[in-house]
């Protein structure tokens, strides 16, 4: 199940909630954004386990010898980013035992698409047998992200659109969806 729209990490968070709260086994990670003095520095990866890291900031200076990857004005810290991530998704994607486990990843976006491991790790997780997947992708705007437009044209995953009009009474529908697929 993936979200593309406005207010999905929102979403993401409060589902991961009805999930657990149910004893629905649920693990991954999402993004936040970081601000200060009311405007937006950058963006942490945090882990429903509750680790946090960096994922970009505005004038960030790449790591000696590492090339510098940029989204807009947020320079991405990779390494960070995937010393938090692929572990969640490496535990997903090797996780066994009854039931069906929830993966959150959000997001699958420009910023994390740096990071050639995580493409691997996200496609590993993608064909689990008994792993769900919650996560995020962008709207398509300009040039279409190769895995972005791949989980969007799978037969087995469920898109849903997220608007300012129905961010509110799509919690219910996700949740439903997502406890119903795990039978």
């Amino acid at each position: 199940f993936f979200l593309l729209g406005v207010g999905k990490t929102t979403l993401i968070q409060k589902a991961s909630e009805i999930l657990k709260s149910s004893a629905v086994p649920v693990d991954g990670f999402y993004t936040e954004e970081v601000r200060q003095g009311g405007r937006r520095i950058g963006f942490d990866v945090v882990t429903l386990s509750g680790t946090q890291g960096l994922l970009s900031r505005v004038g960030l200076e790449p790591p000696p010898g590492k090339r510098e990857c940029r989204v807009g004005q947020y320079v991405v810290d990779v390494t960070s980013f995937e010393q938090l991530a692929l572990p969640v998704l490496r535990n997903a994607a090797s996780s066994r035992g009854p039931g069906q486990r929830v993966c959150v990843i959000d997001e699958i976006g420009k910023m994390e698409l740096f990071s050639q491991p995580f493409i691997q790790a996200v496609r590993q997780t993608l064909s689990t047998p008994g792993t769900v997947i919650l996560g995020t992708i962008p709207v398509p705007k300009g040039k279409p992200l190769a895995l972005v437009e791949e989980i969007r044209n799978r037969d087995d995953v469920k898109v849903f659109n997220v608007t300012k009009e129905n961010r509110n009474h799509l919690l219910s529908d996700i949740v439903t969806c997502i406890q119903s697929s795990r039978k």
